[in-house]
């Protein structure tokens, strides 16, 4: 891992100055996978470095892709269509990345080899299913261990199909659009509940044609993409830790220039506004089709709500550092339609549960419902579960806390953030290596 195993962080300080963010990661794993599939070279900007983005480059180098990093956050990718991806000599490891097993299920299902993929011991207990069964229904041969990785997978000729996911998933439905590629016939996916829409943004910019109306998406097979030139935008599941320290720290003020605010994934954004946070987008733009802002953070007076499931489901990679949002706001904030974060890198709800505890917070947890009451937060050792979101978000709890914190199992962070110690420091966040 990138980072220490645990951090020690003082209580207080304050969030100010201009942070750089490191590139989407839900973005970056997609322009790595669309670029091998496609024909002609492709160059990637702006894409995350962290090691769930390296394992998903590994894998596709393992199966003849050429894909390189010319720089920091630079890439190129030499596509040579679907048909000349070959058979890996090893096991594909995909380290903690679910994004990267699930999305290159869709890839390989009809490609004429074998392949197993596996994962850590987190990635090891989430569920695999959701994506395998549909996949079959379009004619893949995909294995899984009692519904977990190791996922075995032998490629096979697809038939597109109509299908409504059954859970908001965008791995799902992105697995199924790749799948879909490489189909006969036509493939239509309907959503009970928009997911992100990143790989429908995406695929247009390779050459493909995508036809979205309204929560149902469709495509081709046989379609063939040409290279194409990506700039990935800036993080804003990463600009959430620091949005929400800037808000509960007073004294803040933090700007971070070039955020994605996709509108399926800006519900964090929904959500801190109605709690009352003082947080402004300035110069909006667009990267590519993904649009872009400046976001100015203010030290704010929070006040607890009632978050609905679309609000929680559109805040999903965000749930553990609303949390401590909530814990230091005024009142209680309920959050509903929470059981999806119980099959993530951990059950984030019971360690999101049992770090607030800790710190003195009460969380409530219902069937499929958490009550958080905001109050004074002390300190405490913290445990991360293996779960780079969870570490990160106990780190920004410290700037409430009138003891000092420390997070054990601190170096999960490198998973999707590696550069989130230094710009923490950077910040006025008072962490040290423990």
């Amino acid at each position: 891992m990138g980072t220490s195993d645990g951090w020690r962080l003082e209580p207080g300080g304050q969030v100010r100055g201009t942070l750089a963010l490191p590139g989407d990661k839900s973005i970056s794993h997609r322009a790595f996978l669309i670029a091998a599939l496609a024909e002609g070279t492709s160059r990637l900007e702006g894409v995350l470095d962290s090691e769930d983005c390296r394992a998903t480059a590994h894998a596709l180098a393992q199966m003849g892709v050429d894909i390189r990093e010319v720089s920091p956050g630079s890439w190129v990718v030499e596509g040579r269509g679907p048909d000349g991806l070959t058979a890996p000599e090893a096991l594909l490891d995909l380290g903690n990345s679910g994004t990267a097993m699930r999305l290159l299920c869709g890839l390989l299902a009809a490609r004429p080899f074998p392949t197993t993929l596996i994962g850590d011991a987190s990635l090891s207990q989430r569920p695999m299913e959701r994506v395998a069964v549909p996949l079959r229904e379009m004619g893949a041969h995909i294995e899984t261990d009692s519904g977990h990785p190791p996922i075995r997978i032998d490629g096979a000729s697809l038939r597109g199909i109509t299908y409504g996911t059954p859970v908001a998933s965008a791995q799902v439905k992105s697995a199924l659009l790749l799948a879909g590629l490489q189909a006969q016939g036509r493939t239509c996916l309907t959503e009970a509940v928009p997911s992100r829409d990143h790989t429908e943004r995406m695929l247009p910019l390779f050459g493909a044609d995508c036809e979205v109306n309204g929560t149902q998406i469709c495509v081709e097979g046989g379609q063939a993409l040409h290279g194409a030139e990506i700039t990935v935008p800036r993080d804003l599941s990463a600009a959430a830790f620091f949005i929400v320290g800037a808000l509960i720290a007073p004294g803040s003020e933090l700007k971070l220039p070039g955020i994605g605010v996709n509108p399926r994934r800006d519900g964090i954004l929904q959500i801190l506004r109605e709690m009352g946070a003082d947080l402004t987008l300035d110069a909006a733009d667009s990267v590519g089709q993904e649009p872009v802002a400046d976001l100015t953070v203010r030290s704010s007076s929070l006040t607890g709500i009632d978050v609905g499931p679309d609000l929680v489901a559109n805040a999903i990679d965000e749930f553990p550092v609303l949390c401590v949002a909530a814990a230091c706001a005024e009142g209680v904030t309920t959050l509903s339609g929470v059981s999806e974060l119980r099959i993530k890198e951990s059950d984030r709800v019971a360690a999101m549960a049992e770090g607030l505890k800790t710190l003195g917070v009460p969380m409530e947890i219902g069937d499929d419902a958490v009550r958080i009451t905001g109050g004074p937060l002390g300190g405490g050792t913290i445990q991360s579960h293996q779960d780079h979101r969870i570490a990160m978000s106990f780190a920004i709890a410290a700037l409430a806390a009138l003891e000092p914190v420390t997070v054990e199992g601190a170096q999960w962070a490198a998973t999707s953030f590696p550069e989130f110690p230094g710009l923490a420091r950077q910040a006025g966040i008072r962490l040290h290596d423990a």
